[in-house]
């Protein structure tokens, strides 16, 4: 499944670090993933300060290892990032 490049792929887990103006807008984005999240009963460890937030997704209940869920969560992700 093809991500944006901004996505570092590692042998357990997708991260991806964003940037924003600062925290009020970090905590909004923080938000929306754990709707996101929610709706994919998938969720990512999430690091939030000021100005930016911190992804790392992996499938915790295969062992901590990639799988085709976390690839279809930062994707839509992904989508959140684009609006």
């Amino acid at each position: 499944m093809e991500l944006q490049a901004a996505w570092q792929i590692e042998a357990t887990s997708l991260k991806r670090d964003y940037k924003f103006k600062n925290f009020r807008e970090a905590l909004a984005f923080t938000n929306a993933i754990g709707a996101v999240a929610e709706t994919h009963k998938h969720h990512p460890d999430i690091e939030l300060g000021w100005g930016y937030v911190r992804l790392k997704i992996t499938t915790h209940d295969k062992g901590n290892q990639l799988s085709e869920k976390d690839y279809k969560l930062a994707k839509a992700i992904d989508q959140l990032s684009l609006a």
